[in-house]
């Protein structure tokens, strides 16, 4: 079966998508996926076409007058992630996809749910689509009726309809959902569209671990603020906090912070641009992240603590949900200290409570469909 994919050009929203692509790879499927041109050697590395396609994301805030920084303001207008959502990237999606389908002839599209132009795209083609999450069931900030009203506008153009409903960014498809059902939004109305749970599984570029991640005798705190989201002052902060345990910190800083702004670390700090990180979680004992969807779901196979500081975007929810799952906790701005970091990631390591909860979460997270049973089936859904 030939099966095109596309996502939005971000890591965090086409890395969790990479493990059902190698998937439906090995058993057979003849896969293209379409997004933005940096990420082609991530697909063809493992003999899967690129195809470049879509508006970069960080241009279309730029071109909603709202940049990168302005994600992250509080006086941000909501208005705005709508439009750059529901408007901006769909039309430049579903526009770049129309000559792609003509020319591949797709059997299936799987779009990810913040790219909802690939869907439309498949609609306009009569050619049947499946939505993939990227983590919890997530809604652009905003108001419902501000993205119907952009969505519609671009499915007009394009002569199509929208489903009914405020969760508009699935299209009404058929749903792969990595959020394991215990965490998932009470708002999702599962009974309005088709569920197929989809075990979360780490992703990230191959790369080597340095040996003494494996060998290490004191516990390992893993911090990083993602990919989109550094910043080199809370990071300062964390590693203020958590070089005073008795741990070794592995800090990875990003694409957008130089490891050398951190300044000098202590002894018990590694401090490191990159490093493999579906291959590092597995070794950690406490993993100090953004909360970005990524993080989240591949710290819940774990099994590990979470400490959440959350900067942007669903950051604020998925902290709010870790803390009230008793998965870990979480450190807003206004209560960011060294100390508060300190106290809270000592309570983790040692708490029991917290332990058995992410040990029951990372029992659940094994017990949902792997990609490569969900990929058997995608032609279920032709």
């Amino acid at each position: 079966m030939r099966i095109l994919f596309s996502s939005l050009g971000s890591h965090g929203h086409t890395y969790p998508l990479l493990p059902l692509v190698i998937a439906a790879r090995d058993v057979g499927h003849e896969i293209t996926f379409v997004t933005t041109a940096p990420f082609a050697s991530t697909f063809t590395r493992y003999g899967v076409d690129h195809v470049t396609g879509g508006m970069d994301m960080l241009a279309a805030f730029d071109l909603a007058n709202a940049g990168p920084a302005a994600r992250k303001k509080p006086d941000f207008r909501p208005e705005r992630v709508s439009k750059v959502f529901g408007s901006i990237l769909p039309r430049s999606c579903a526009a770049d996809l129309a000559p792609i389908i003509l020319d591949r002839k797709p059997d299936l599209i799987v779009h990810e749910l913040a790219n909802p132009g690939a869907g439309l795209a498949a609609r306009v083609a009569g050619i049947p689509a499946v939505c993939h999450s990227f983590g919890r069931m997530w809604r652009p900030t905003g108001t419902p009726e501000a993205l119907r009203a952009n969505l519609a506008e671009v499915a007009d153009e394009l002569g199509v309809d929208l489903p009914d409903g405020d969760h508009l960014m699935p299209l009404g498809n058929p749903y792969l959902d990595i959020c394991p059902p215990s965490v998932q939004d009470p708002e999702f109305p599962v009974s309005s569209t088709t569920v197929v749970p989809l075990r979360p599984v780490a992703y990230s570029e191959p790369g080597e671990l340095p040996s003494w991640v494996r060998e290490h005798r004191r516990p390992l705190v893993y911090l990083t603020l993602g990919t989109a989201f550094g910043d080199s002052g809370v990071l300062r902060t964390a590693v203020a906090g958590l070089s005073r345990l008795d741990v070794v910190v592995v800090v990875s800083t990003g694409p957008s912070v130089a490891p050398e702004s951190l300044g000098d670390v202590p002894d018990n700090v590694v401090v490191r641009q990159w490093l493999p990180q579906a291959d590092l979680l597995p070794h950690t004992d406490l993993v100090v992240h953004h909360g970005g969807a990524g993080n989240t779901m591949g710290t819940f196979a774990t099994g590990v603590p979470h400490l959440v500081l959350p900067q942007g975007a669903d950051q604020f929810s998925n902290a709010a949900m870790i803390t009230a799952a008793g998965l870990g906790d979480q450190v807003l701005a206004a209560d960011l200290t060294a100390d508060v970091i300190e106290t809270k990631a000592r309570r983790l390591l040692a708490d029991e409570t917290v332990h058995k909860a992410v040990r029951t979460m990372a029992d659940e997270v094994a017990a949902m469909p792997s990609p490569h049973d969900v990929a058997r089936r995608l032609a279920d859904h032709t």
